[in-house]
């Protein structure tokens, strides 16, 4: 599933068209990732609209086009946007194209777990606007997950960090990385930690987030190929994807487990459960 930075880093393909104007829309019409979309509308307003702008949130992409019309995009597990040139013929996972003069703006989702959606108004939608406030934001306080890990004090706090409603953007190797990061078992129950530890949580929450969209977010390039010669080496992030993995701290042998329903990295060394 595509993270905070990954996410970021697909909506920047599509900036290429920003100021350019959509000659046509064309789509797989009944496909299950127009499932909350108004296929017809979404057609009509947007042929002739002209892209001004975009931004991403969580896991979501926005995209602002003239006209007061308003297009979202989640990748869902597979989904991804492409630029291509004028000429480019359609596949069959190519479920929804822009058509600009001097580039086609391309959503490919082969599993179809993503979705499009669209509104049309003079402000942003309620479901871009309901997302849950930056971890990167000032909203993101110290005492705002205090208070979320008391709402959940007996889940473990992998599974509190994969919560949307209080750490948008965070996914499983995200949640991973700040754990280790702060010494903190992924079973450990979220209501267990002391205050020196909700600190250190916020403050790692914050860290990852911001390496994450340095390291990540802006490359080019075919994403997934290139994540592992970007992070550092420092970071879990390089060493958690298969048996046999070492802590870049420690220099023993990683742990993957399933917790709370997700394969999960940690260090024993380092992280002990209490």
């Amino acid at each position: 599933m595509p993270e905070l930075a990954e996410v970021e880093f697909f909506r920047k393909r599509w900036s290429a068209g920003h100021g350019a104007k959509v000659l046509a829309v064309r789509l797989h019409e009944g496909k299950k990732v127009f499932r909350d979309c108004d296929t017809g509308e979404l057609r009509r307003r947007l042929a002739g609209a002209k892209l001004l702008g975009s931004a991403s949130a969580a896991k979501q992409m926005l995209f602002r086009f003239s006209g007061e019309n308003w297009l979202g995009i989640h990748l869902g597990m597979s989904g991804e946007t492409r630029v291509e040139p004028p000429d480019y013929v359609a596949t069959k996972h190519d479920h929804f194209i822009l058509v600009q003069k001097e580039r086609q703006l391309v959503f490919n989702d082969p599993r179809m777990f993503g979705g499009v959606r669209f509104h049309h108004g003079k402000a942003a939608p309620a479901w871009w606007t309901k997302i849950a406030p930056a971890i990167l934001s000032p909203a993101f306080t110290m005492e705002a997950v205090a208070d979320f890990l008391r709402r959940r004090a007996r889940a473990p706090i992998k599974a509190v960090l994969l919560m949307q409603e209080r750490f948008p953007g965070i996914g499983n190797w995200m949640a991973d990385e700040i754990l280790w990061r702060a010494a903190l078992h992924p079973k450990r129950l979220a209501g267990s930690l002391t205050t020196a530890e909700v600190r250190t949580l916020h403050r790692e929450c914050r860290f990852v987030c911001r390496g994450a969209l340095k390291y990540n977010a802006g490359v080019g390039g075919p994403l997934p190929a290139r994540l592992n010669e970007l992070m550092p080496a420092s970071w879990l992030f390089n060493h958690r994807w298969e048996d046999g993995g070492r802590c870049p701290r420690t220099n023993q042998l990683l742990v993957r487990e399933e917790v709370g329903g997700r394969t999960t990295c940690w260090s024993p060394a380092r992280q002990r459960l209490r």
